[in-house]
């Protein structure tokens, strides 16, 4: 028997889980599809490799859906700073306090995000789940999509939300294309434990080879963010725990001091953006729509911002008595979305770019224009604002 909805959301991570739990609390009839077993929390446990820097409104999206408190509960850790530089002196630094914060954010295991949106989901019977499916099929017909999971169980809606990654399938179905392109750089992270004491500021330096940073966990853990050439990612990828961590000590700045590998993986660095956001009753939502070099840590906070313009727009067509399904709300949803996360990924593009050549003229202005925006203090505040979503 088909289990009709008013809405199905395909994908069940972070964004995925944040889009049906925001439309269950607006009364729709939800469908949420997750292909994968869901995730399992011990505090126990070492540090997930999977570490999220979770923006303010990032935690106001989460606050207001009803997920953060179960979240807080788990595992996550509050940073108030954060600095880039290439040369030592040459640098520019961001403080939560240049615009009366106490914190920008908190590092977060995605797993742990992911799983206090569904413990969130369980209080609204008005939202089915499916999770644990090996294949997912669609089709279409009068304006309707039915979805069957493995030739059994199935479910219709008149809107298909895409929240299922970079690879979406779902995105196929409506036949939307990708202008993408590949950075040519890998990225390794590391959870590790430092001889450090507690740290509170997230910084970043930059190499001919590309960035290295850290991001602060609780107690004496951190996550090493190592980028370089899919070579070198491969090497460093293979190497057994001691001797990755020797190779940090001796390759990441002096600050860091020594460290101890707990766990690692690597991942390549890909842009790609949709050619629409929505097309034949489906809409595209987070990594489905759009993936950034990570170098700012914006990927997910960007997908939380298309989870609340949506849910901004589904709420003004409900008072006005219309579904948001309908082709002049999804209007809105895009002009909303995309070209903001066009501006984000040109950003990043551009930061990538002027690091990567080693002209010394290039080289000079690129450090100059540091010190230049470590003094300019409202353009620090502004585009400070800007990538916290404020």
């Amino acid at each position: 028997m088909r289990n009709q909805q008013d809405v199905i959301v395909v994908g069940g991570g972070m964004v995925g889980a944040a889009t049906a739990l925001g439309l269950a609390k607006l009364g729709l009839k939800v469908a949420l599809l997750e292909k994968n077993p869901l995730p399992e929390f011990s505090k126990n446990a070492p540090y997930d490799v999977r570490i999220s820097a979770i923006s303010v409104a990032s935690v106001a999206l989460l606050e207001k859906l009803g997920a953060w408190q179960a979240i807080e509960q788990m595992r996550v850790w509050a940073y108030d700073g954060l600095a880039t530089w290439e040369i030592d002196g040459f640098n520019t630094a961001f403080h939560a306090a240049e615009l009366g914060l106490d914190k920008l954010g908190f590092m977060v295991e995605n797993n742990v995000i992911q799983i206090g949106l569904w413990q969130a989901l369980q209080t609204y019977p008005n939202c089915v789940q499916a999770v644990g499916f090996q294949h997912i099929s669609a089709n279409s017909q009068q304006g309707i999509w039915t979805l069957t999971l493995d030739n059994q169980q199935q479910f219709a809606a008149p809107l298909v939300i895409a929240c299922d990654g970079a690879n979406s399938q779902v995105r196929n179905w409506a036949g939307i294309g990708l202008t993408s392109w590949q950075y040519r750089q890998h990225c390794l992270l590391a959870v590790v434990k430092t001889s450090l004491p507690p740290q509170t500021a997230t910084w970043q330096q930059f190499f001919p080879s590309g960035p290295r940073a850290f991001l602060p966990l609780a107690d004496d853990n951190g996550c090493i963010v190592w980028y370089d050439s899919p070579q070198r990612i491969q090497q460093l990828q293979q190497m057994s725990s001691a001797a990755l961590s020797s190779e940090i000590d001796q390759c990441f700045p002096t600050r860091l001091c020594e460290v101890e590998v707990i766990n690692h993986a690597s991942f390549p660095l890909t842009r790609q953006h949709a050619q629409h956001y929505f097309r034949n009753g489906i809409v595209l939502v987070g990594d489905s729509a759009h993936t950034i070099n990570p170098l700012a840590g914006q990927g997910v906070n960007l997908g939380f911002k298309d989870v609340k313009a949506l849910l901004e727009i589904a709420e003004q067509a409900a008072r006005k008595g219309q579904s948001f399904a309908d082709v002049e709300w999804l209007k809105q949803y895009e002009r909303q979305r995309k070209m903001d996360n066009l501006v984000m990924q040109t950003g990043m593009d551009i930061f990538y770019k002027a690091f990567k050549t080693d002209l010394l003229p290039v080289k000079a202005l690129r450090n100059l224009a540091l010190i230049v925006a470590e003094r300019a203090t409202p353009l620090k505040k502004r585009a400070l604002k800007y990538a916290l979503g404020l």
